[in-house]
């Protein structure tokens, strides 16, 4: 697949680690299909998680896109040396003691960044969640900036990002158009799925 660059979304990375993420899905069997969209700005929701692979072939595809993603992670945790590391990682510290919680400092990111993806997991638990989290809608409703679904098929053993969205205001019918895309790909495992597209598995 051909290199992305240059891009307009936000970058990190250089030849050798683009490789490495290129070289680690091929090693069990993965692939990455489609280009990261080419947006500076986005909430990037991954779908449907199952599995704690899922997210390490996701990240192992955004290491061959060079893709700089981040991801919101409690305060708490920068202190000491570990901090760095996860700065380095592209975690953004969280105050939850502060008025305002996650949307709100989530979105003042967005604001005071010309390029940035932020990663969400709207589902909260790979086993099986009954509903899903909408901080990830409001935080891209209120920064103004686009939903990028990213999936990992286990049948295909193909990454994508088979859709890119603005939020229209009308909560449930954004939310059926996710569940509807998530809910044509294979999981790891299938009987954990969120019960939104579980639902929608078995109407089929």
């Amino acid at each position: 697949m051909a290199d992305t660059n240059p891009s307009v979304f936000p970058q990190r990375g250089n030849a050798i680690s683009r490789t490495l993420g290129r070289g680690f899905l091929r090693l069990f069997g993965w692939r990455l299909v489609d280009p990261f969209p080419q947006v500076p700005k986005a909430v990037v929701i991954g779908g449907p998680h199952t599995s704690n692979w899922d997210g390490i072939v996701t990240l192992a595809a955004m290491m061959q896109m060079g893709l700089d993603a981040h991801v919101m992670m409690k305060d708490s945790a920068f202190k000491g040396p570990l901090g760095g590391l996860l700065r380095w990682m592209g975690a953004l510290p969280i105050d939850r003691s502060k008025a305002g919680g996650v949307v709100e400092q989530t979105v003042g990111q967005f604001h005071s960044h010309e390029r940035l993806v932020m990663v969400v997991a709207p589902e909260g638990t790979r086993g099986g969640a009954s509903q899903w989290k909408t901080g990830f809608y409001r935080i891209a409703e209120q920064a103004g900036v686009p939903i990028v679904l990213a999936t990992a098929d286990y049948a295909k053993k193909e990454i994508a990002f088979p859709m890119v969205m603005d939020t229209t205001g009308d909560l449930e019918a954004d939310l059926e158009r996710i569940f509807q895309c998530f809910a044509q790909i294979e999981p790891r495992h299938p009987e954990k799925l969120s019960a939104p597209l579980k639902a929608i598995r078995e109407r089929r």
